[in-house]
């Protein structure tokens, strides 16, 4: 996709802040955003950034084409998905689910693309808002994130044998992820990406290495970043076990006032 960049300055974000809440410059954790799948600039006279993808993650995964045909009944009934002439340069063996176990569908069958409209400087909101199903976040990847459900009410316990080794798996429109995605980070402090309501995301760990204790309810905290030393609000994947073996992304609510991802 065709990618316009405004280039990041210091890791000092607040130095960029004009008093009408524009910025002259994106924030410096942008840079970590993969620039074949993710374009994001500044748009509004710097009050907005537009953060757009193409949906495709950027590492290996068992759900990109291969072939190997696979046969999944589910809630919809027998679903095929056809073997390919051959293997996507990205497709990797099945390790953490079975061909057998998942979901329709391949990555790049997906043809299309997602774009979020987020404030320059985003702010708590005065209450909390819940997610909804779909995508609720932009990883650096490239791919999508969403919460801990799987359809309405329905957590994840009953498919996560679906998920690869970045806890993802396709869906009724690409692949996304639900857990910890273990092809860029694992118990650390990786950016994972933005959420709709405009704060980043991060692994487990904080900006020392320790493990935050400070956290909301939605595993946010006000603190340095590997971005942003001088500190910003920021959420982290909450230290806390699902099923005994997962890291949920994001189970928790918007702490700003999130906008659609379309």
């Amino acid at each position: 996709m065709a990618i316009l960049w405004v280039a990041c300055g210091s890791n000092d974000d607040s130095e960029n802040i004009n008093p009408d809440n524009s910025i002259s410059e994106l924030p410096a954790a942008f840079a970590a955003f993969d620039t074949d799948n993710v374009s994001v600039t500044l748009v509004n006279n710097g009050t907005e950034i537009l953060i757009e993808s193409n949906g495709l993650p950027n590492h290996t995964s068992p759900y990109w084409s291969s072939t190997t045909e696979r046969t999944i009944n589910g809630p919809m009934g027998e679903h095929t998905t056809p073997a390919a002439a051959q293997d996507h340069e990205l497709f990797v063996q099945p390790t953490a689910t079975s061909f057998d176990q998942m979901a329709p569908g391949n990555i790049d069958d997906f043809n299309g693309s997602y774009s979020l409209t987020v404030s320059a400087v985003p702010t708590k909101a005065t209450t909390s808002s819940a997610t909804g199903l779909g995508a609720i976040g932009i990883a650096v990847s490239g791919a999508m994130i969403y919460n801990d459900e799987e359809g309405p009410n329905v957590p994840l316990d009953g498919v996560v044998g679906s998920l690869d080794y970045n806890g993802a798996h396709t869906g009724p429109q690409s692949y996304h992820y639900h857990l910890e995605p273990k092809a860029w980070s694992e118990d650390d402090d990786e950016l994972i990406g933005i959420m709709a309501d405009g704060f980043f995301l991060y692994g487990r760990r904080d900006y020392d290495g320790s493990y935050p204790t400070d956290l909301d309810a939605s595993g946010g905290h006000f603190g340095p970043t590997p971005h942003n030393p001088d500190g910003e609000y920021h959420y982290h994947i909450q230290n806390e076990l699902y099923l005994n073996q997962y890291y949920i992304l994001f189970p928790g609510d918007y702490q700003g006032s999130a906008s659609a991802i379309r």
